[in-house]
């Protein structure tokens, strides 16, 4: 008898413990769910954006069609991709890329970087940016916690009986995104308008010291490519 209600605990025991991994799977399908759609909500205030930067520069420089119309072409595409997060991650390489390209055109022109709606819209898209990465930091956080628990054991018995499979993570492609990273808005005299500048940590290390007698490198302009 004693053996039967041991055997009938453990059980008992082992069914508290699927049911409490089930809901955590659960409850982390919703909460990537959520955070999907917080990048989805940046992503559209982004797409809205676009449009009215494009009229904007159509009217200082309307001969830059191929430019503007990349642009166009590139946003509809990444609106049309309405696929998992890996497909919406390509069609927004492309899109980045064809911005960098209309924001260099900009520097051409003076007086549409000091345009007043010109620069509102820079600022909106810069907020928008950094909102957006925030939100790709938090959806692919959850992301990797959720399939950290889909592939580890005991908790892959769980989600193996009901089928709870590994998310995608939501990155640009390196290749077409660049290192120039997201678009940052300066107003600094002589710096552009929006550059595509990805954060990096300040570093921390000393400044190596050249060899006795070595004769120090010459300091790179900035029109040098980088060695």
């Amino acid at each position: 008898m004693e053996v039967l209600w041991v055997v009938v605990g453990i059980l008992v025991v082992l069914a508290l413990v699927g049911v409490a991994s089930y809901n955590r799977f659960v409850s982390q399908k919703n909460l990537i769910r959520d955070a999907w759609a917080n990048i989805d909500t940046e992503l559209r205030r982004r797409y809205d954006l676009i449009p009215n930067i494009v009229e904007t520069v159509k009217g200082y420089a309307s001969h830059e069609r191929e430019v503007l119309e990349n642009v166009t072409q590139a946003r509809a595409m990444a609106t049309g991709a309405t696929g998992s997060p890996a497909a919406q991650a390509a069609a927004e390489g492309p899109f980045v890329a064809a911005l960098r390209q209309l924001f260099a055109v900009v520097e051409n022109y003076p007086d549409l970087k000091a345009n007043q709606n010109f620069l509102a819209l820079q600022a909106e898209l810069a907020n928008t940016e950094d909102r957006l990465q925030t939100a790709r930091r938090f959806y692919n956080a959850n992301v990797r916690e959720y399939n950290r628990r889909v592939q580890s054991v005991p908790s892959n018995i769980i989600a193996g009986m009901f089928n709870f499979e590994e998310e995608e993570f939501f990155e640009v492609e390196e290749a077409l995104r660049g290192d120039e990273g997201v678009p940052k808005v300066s107003f600094e005299p002589g710096a552009p308008g929006v550059s595509f500048g990805t954060p990096s940590e300040p570093s921390t290390a000393p400044p190596a010291t050249p060899p006795a007698g070595a004769t120090p490198p010459e300091p790179q302009r900035p029109d040098q490519p980088p060695v």
